[in-house]
């Protein structure tokens, strides 16, 4: 599951991305609200934890012009306003929820499930798919109830085809999970990812099937 991370102080967001890493989560860091709009617009995160005092504007207004456009990214803001008129206006423009600096790392990854949990939003403890479970706190994979080791590439792939299970996942979608912002993907990366994956899950047993959606992209369901 991918983040977006805009922080304009660097030793905070570095922190910030560590801490999400030990609890499972990959990161997208940018420094300034212009940074984020572009990375909103080209890329699916599942949640954005965004700072107010950004260098070229005000946070709030990256956090109001997602609303505005029914964006339904949640959001939660971390930053240094932490009186009772900062936390109402942060939550009335549109904000999830709100973390005053300075915090503990164990409370924003809390925090951060917590929303992700809500409905309509894709956080939940295990996905299962036929004799296939996979627990989205440990990145543990489960074959009939046993263990299984998966390369951590093609766990990314593996979660979000499950977590939308039974219906196609645009393949820009799983380039996005997978890589974020790392810049130049080679054209058929996707594509390599996708049948290591099938190579596995088939090697261990799983009773589950990606076909692709030629032109479009891939659909994980139950083997018949």
């Amino acid at each position: 599951m991918r983040l977006l991370i805009v922080e304009d102080n660097v030793e905070l967001s570095r922190l910030v991305a560590g801490g999400l890493a030990a609890a499972g989560y990959e990161s997208d860091i940018v420094g300034n609200a212009a940074e984020a709009r572009e990375a909103v617009s080209s890329v699916s995160y599942a949640a954005m934890i965004l700072d107010l005092g950004l260098p070229d504007g005000d946070g709030l207004s990256v956090l109001r012009e997602l609303r505005l456009k029914m964006e339904p990214l949640p959001v939660l803001v971390l930053t240094a306003r932490g009186g009772l008129q900062d936390r109402v206006s942060g939550l009335r423009s549109g904000a999830d929820d709100y973390l005053a600096k300075p915090f503990a790392m164990e409370e924003l990854v809390a925090r951060l499930e917590a929303i992700l949990r809500r409905p309509g939003q894709l956080l939940g403890r295990s996905l299962r798919l036929a004799n296939l479970v996979y627990d989205t706190e440990s990145r543990q994979i489960f074959v009939d109830d046993q263990p299984r080791i998966i390369s951590a590439r093609e766990t990314s792939v593996l979660e979000i085809l499950l977590r939308r299970q039974g219906r196609v996942v645009p393949k820009k979608n799983v380039e996005d999970h997978i890589f974020g912002l790392e810049g130049e993907v080679a054209s058929n990366a996707v594509e390599v990812y996708v049948s290591r994956l099938r190579k596995q899950l088939t090697e261990h047993g799983a009773k589950v099937v990606i076909h692709t959606i030629r032109g479009v992209g891939y659909l994980m369901a139950e083997e018949k």
